[in-house]
């Protein structure tokens, strides 16, 4: 059975990317959004090492856990903040999942059913999996990206991972002109409505292209109808061919205008 020790201590999907795209050594601000139990934050701590992570939750029971987390791993360079990302200053229903699946029993450090909570209602996600209970609704408060950065002088955000169970675009939405300033975004998608509202791949998709970004990997299982997306913003990673076209378009301007 899965033991957190394991979880982190094992390799991030994405590290030949991150190291690509990253210098791991450099100052950097991380933003962990849905960070659960803070599993991940730890693991981007220990990726970028001159980093500050943030670890955004609003379930009061992972809260507690990503305090002791933080503190049994000595993940200094982790920041807590009890709250979840939306559209909106304020309030906000949030969807408290629970459940363990049939002949696999949590482990004593392991919770399966509290990864599907969202701000969205489920929706598909209940005939996917007979398991999986949503027997609670609590009110959490919501912050945007873009009053959160103003409020602590954060210029640019260098990397997202988001996980936030079909809220993708109500947490970019909430970043307005912000989002200009946010280099990587790594988070989940689907091409089924497993929350009810759920904005769908090809939703997401179009939504950051017209922000900027190019998706530089996809990793959809088909069967699952789910899975994980990369993006960067091409005003500071250019997309591959884009250098070139720019330059010859240039000195076409430049010979037309002999």
């Amino acid at each position: 059975m899965p033991q957190r020790r394991d979880y982190i201590n094992a390799e991030l999907p994405i590290l030949g990317e991150l190291e690509k795209v990253f210098d791991v050594a450099s100052p950097m601000v991380v933003f962990d959004i849905g960070a659960c139990e803070g599993e991940d934050s730890i693991r981007y701590a220990r990726l970028f090492k001159n980093a500050q992570v943030y670890a955004f939750e609003p379930l009061p029971k992972n809260i507690e856990i990503v305090k002791q987390n933080i503190a049994n791993y000595k993940a200094d360079r982790v920041t807590l903040v009890p709250q979840a990302f939306s559209d909106s200053i304020g309030v906000a229903t949030f969807h408290v999942s629970s459940g363990v699946p049939k002949g696999q029993p949590a482990g004593e450090d392991w919770d399966y059913g509290n990864k599907s909570s969202s701000l969205l209602p489920p929706d598909e996600l209940l005939k996917r999996h007979d398991w999986l209970k949503f027997n609670e609704a609590i009110e959490v408060k919501t912050d945007t990206i873009q009053h959160f950065c103003a409020e602590r002088k954060i210029d640019a955000v260098d990397f997202i991972h988001m996980d936030v169970q079909g809220a993708e675009l109500m947490v970019l939405n909430g970043a307005g002109p912000f989002m200009e300033n946010i280099k990587a975004i790594w988070m989940e998608v689907g091409d089924a409505s497993f929350y009810k509202n759920q904005p769908l791949r090809l939703d997401v998709e179009r939504y950051m292209q017209e922000h900027g970004f190019w998706l530089y990997k996809s990793e959809i299982n088909p069967v699952d109808k789910a899975g994980d997306q990369f993006y960067l913003n091409s005003k500071y990673y250019p997309r591959p061919g884009m250098l070139k076209r720019a330059m010859n378009s240039l000195k076409g301007l430049l010979k037309g205008g002999k």
